[in-house]
């Protein structure tokens, strides 16, 4: 195969014309795009941030303007009717932070301004922003003889950048239902409209009245809408792969699922331009902005870290989301930490999703970020402490370390922080420093009752932790339960060592009060 020359690679990109007449790399997303025009008009679309959503928007802009020439040679060029041009209206919440009403206001007046000067609709008369909007898009329809496109990008960030303030985000809130709402009695005058944004708020609380917006974010036919395949990476970034090991791209970087585990698993677009840049793997897109509130509500909420990776839900609570009501699940669904894993249907019309982590970067950054909440001071110091005794395989080391982890748990901390009053806590701590350390971790058995049976690949050896708080099982070795539920049969053909660890730990004495181990 003759592999293409090297383009430029499209970090932080999001004009679909500089792309395209910029001589960078450009994953041919127009399929996606006619279907969703052929098939209906109003739309709704949510996928964490930095998958590329703004650059979607942007591709749909310069499809319904009917600039042609950008799109010669992709899959829509043929299939398009160039010669019908609409106006359209793109808004942007994206930039910068609004902290009330008055600012996300004079922002929105500014865009409909400038639609208004660049369309050639004059504003007849004072009125309110809705009364904008709608003459907005009455005037654009008369004006140009075609019926308006509505585009909104980040939709709900101004919501989002103020959970932590209700009340500062309830008024925001109204402020951009007062907004939307202006898109349901505007029917007449719309061609199309596609929301996007991270989050997905309930339509009652944002879309009044607009009951036929259709949310596409977990149909499997746009599943791959925003994203890499594998075949993208393969066959687009093709010149890029040398001197990289595929398999770790792809255990570092892909697994993000919008639908069940039949449709096509995508990568986050930020991460995988990075790492073509920058030739080494790191946690791009996780330390691109700091999850400060979702660490706040799980540290509220005293999440047991172990059962992060197989969380089973509803398909209703990863929709649940608003200013009073957020599910844990659908916070860490729709901010692209949990993706879904697998659907069943047990039985006709009832779905059950099982949640887990996408990939390595976010379980070992997610982890990371926890510890501090979790009571671990200087976790880099820890994580650099637990390498060592790993890699060297020092088991005598490593009972030392982690005995020396828990008596280092701050006592205030205890007192003061909702989430010690969950008896997960400890199995808890100890398996988010190992997840967060990036070594291969295996949850067999979670429960928020405090115990955890997980197994470590490092390093051509294999580590199966039995961990059980003292307090809530009857005394004896937690060595004797690893063996009991056979744990290490499955893994007895890969001839790597084993080291079989019973830890008990005591919530009275805050410290592990039995080690033993067994290597075979």
């Amino acid at each position: 195969m003759t592999v293409a020359p090297h383009q430029k690679l499209p970090i932080g990109i999001q004009t679909f014309s500089d792309i395209r007449e910029g001589g960078y790399y450009y994953v041919d997303k127009t399929p996606q795009l006619h279907r969703l025009v052929e098939a209906g008009k109003y739309y709704f679309l949510s996928r964490p941030r930095r998958f590329g959503k703004s650059l979607l928007l942007d591709t749909l802009r310069c499809l319904f303007e009917g600039r042609e020439a950008l799109f010669e040679g992709l899959h829509i060029h043929d299939k398009w009717g160039w010669q019908v041009r609409h106006p359209v209206i793109r808004l942007s919440f994206a930039d910068g932070v609004l902290q009330n009403r008055e600012q996300l206001d004079e922002r929105i007046r500014d865009q409909l301004f400038q639609h208004r000067e660049r369309l050639g609709v004059p504003l007849r008369r004072e009125t309110d922003i809705a009364g904008e909007f709608s003459a907005l898009i009455r005037g654009a329809h008369e004006k140009h003889g075609q019926r308006v496109v509505v585009l909104v990008d980040e939709y709900d960030k101004p919501i989002l950048d103020n959970l932590l303030e209700p009340e500062r985000a309830r008024e925001l809130r109204e402020g951009l239902k007062n907004l939307y709402s202006v898109l349901k009695d505007a029917d007449p005058h719309l061609a199309f409209v596609l929301l996007t944004g991270v989050s997905k708020f309930s339509k009652v609380s944002l879309f009044s009245g607009l009951n036929n917006l259709n949310d596409i974010t977990l149909d499997a036919p746009y599943a791959t809408i925003c994203g890499y395949t594998d075949e993208d990476i393969d066959m687009v970034f093709a010149p890029e792969l040398p001197g990289l090991e595929r398999s770790q791209i792809k255990h570092w970087y892909n697994g993000y699922r919008w639908g069940g585990q039949e449709v096509t698993a995508v990568y986050n677009p930020f991460d995988v331009l990075l790492l073509f840049q920058k030739r080494q793997f790191g946690p791009y897109w996780f330390e691109s902005a700091t999850p400060t509130f979702l660490v706040e509500v799980l540290k509220q909420r005293g999440v047991f870290t172990p059962s992060l990776d197989r969380w089973e839900t509803e398909p209703e609570l990863l929709g649940r989301f608003d200013v009073d009501d957020i599910a844990t699940e659908a916070l860490l669904f729709q901010t692209g930490y949990l993706t879904v894993k697998h659907i069943e249907e047990p039985m006709l019309g009832y779905r059950l999703y099982t949640l887990g982590f996408p990939n390595q970067e976010v379980e070992t950054s997610l982890n990371h970020a926890l510890l501090p909440v979790l009571g671990v001071e200087n976790a880099p110091r820890e994580r650099k402490t637990l390498f060592t005794h790993l890699h060297a395989h020092d088991l005598i080391g490593l009972e030392a370390h982690l005995k020396a982890l828990y008596a280092g748990l701050p006592h205030d901390w205890y007192r003061n922080n909702p989430i010690a009053r969950y008896e997960g806590h400890y199995a808890s701590v100890f398996y988010s420093h190992f997840a967060a350390l990036g070594v291969s971790v295996t949850v067999e058995d979670a429960s928020h009752h405090g115990k955890v049976d997980m197994t470590v690949d490092f390093a051509g050896h294999l580590y199966l932790f039995e961990f059980k708080v003292v307090e809530q099982l009857p005394a004896g070795s937690a060595l004797e339960q690893i063996k009991a539920r056979g744990y290490a049969d499955k893994y007895r053909g890969q001839g790597k060592p084993m080291h079989l660890i019973g830890v008990e730990f005591s919530r009275e004495r805050r410290q592990i009060v039995a080690f033993e181990v067994e290597t075979q």
